[in-house]
């Protein structure tokens, strides 16, 4: 039975594809991009962001004892993580691919401490890396930014 912990987890499903988490943060990137186009406020971005990553972090602790810890089919924290790799940046295919491939690479490596957090116990542990992974990238898009590289 689909309960709204595994429906939110999941990303409405998304999670029970094969490669869930790439595909979860490529598709934030789409409504991502159109709001932020059609004049969406930064902050309503980052109210959103904050929004998500609460749900993420309540519906992974919720679905920790039926699916195990840090499932596969949990997903939303790499959405989540996406959404901070964009914050504040400039809504640009050459930005969001970009960020989109940083988040990946130190999402899926995990250097700099990001390994550590998912100790954290959990729906924090299971949120935390991609959050740090998302952090990580927006600190290099932003020192992108700075460097004219775009």
């Amino acid at each position: 039975m689909m309960t709204v912990q595994k429906i939110i987890a999941s990303c409405f499903g998304i999670g029970k594809i094969k490669g869930g988490g790439t595909i979860a943060a490529a598709i934030c990137c789409v409504p991502w991009y159109m709001a932020r186009t059609t004049g969406s406020f930064e902050w309503m971005t980052l109210v959103i962001t904050v929004a998500i990553t609460v749900l993420g972090i309540w519906a992974a602790k919720g679905v920790e004892k039926e699916w195990g810890k840090d499932s596969s089919r949990v997903v939303i924290d790499e959405a989540a993580g996406m959404m901070i790799s964009l914050l504040f940046i400039p809504v640009t295919i050459p930005y969001m691919v970009t960020g989109f491939i940083l988040f990946r690479l130190l999402d899926i490596t995990k250097p700099l401490l990001i390994r550590k957090t998912e100790s954290l116990p959990g729906g924090l542990g299971v949120m935390m890396d991609d959050i740090l992974a998302g952090v990580y990238t927006n600190l290099l898009l932003h020192t992108i930014m700075w460097l004219n590289v775009f």
